[in-house]
């Protein structure tokens, strides 16, 4: 049994979820916690190398192939990163994880929600629930303004970013699905406000736990 807590952050690109997570770690801390911040893909090293041939644009996979990727990530990472901390009783606050796989390789990729693709989306997680998911808001147009202005500023999209209004109004109609078959789970927080009042109700839903 985990002796931590287990905390995912989730949302479109431009929702300003990384840096809600990093706000929540620098309070979590304030308030002694013993916290690891860490993401997906990409935060081990088979993960790196996953995350480069997942995002860079090199190869494009097909989409059971991306699905494929990013199950292979996770289950490295819950073995390698999230597993270990959770037993030595931190909080594990982790950038994206199974929701959005849901939202952006089903949901997003057209790929059918099979009895198989649900079991190995459990498999990978490998028992792993988050304790809380904060799911950040933020409508597709809203999203879209922010990315250009992101792009325009010298950041670097990658190749998910860059697909078509319709792949991102799939992923933002599947997140807001899973909030609602999952409330107790997943807390919404409207990220069209100030940064301040999002981490104010972020602070509001983890005192609970």
């Amino acid at each position: 049994m985990t002796k931590g807590r287990f905390i995912t952050f989730e949302g479109g690109d431009g929702s300003g979820k990384t840096t809600q997570l990093q706000l929540t770690v620098t309070w979590l801390k304030s308030q002694g916690k013993d916290v690891l911040q860490t993401f997906e893909p990409g935060d081990t090293p088979l993960g790196k190398e996953i995350r480069r041939l997942l995002l860079s644009g090199e190869y494009t996979p097909v989409p059971a192939s991306e699905l494929l990727l990013f199950l292979a990530d996770r289950a490295q990472h819950v073995e390698q990163v999230i597993k270990p901390a959770l037993a030595a009783g931190k909080w594990v606050i982790c950038d994206r994880y199974t929701d959005s796989t849901l939202a952006y390789q089903l949901a997003g990729r057209k790929l059918e929600a099979t009895r198989i693709l649900g079991d190995m989306l459990v498999w990978a997680e490998q028992g792993l629930t988050p304790n809380k998911t904060i799911w950040l808001d933020l409508p597709v147009e809203d999203a879209a303004k922010r990315m250009a202005s992101r792009e325009a500023e010298g950041e670097v999209a990658n190749r998910l970013d860059h697909e078509k209004m319709a792949f991102h109004k799939a992923v933002y109609q599947a997140f807001s699905g899973i909030q609602k078959n999952a409330s107790q789970r997943v807390k919404r927080i409207d990220a069209r406000r100030d940064i301040a009042q999002v981490q104010s109700d972020i602070q509001v839903v983890l005192k609970s736990l």
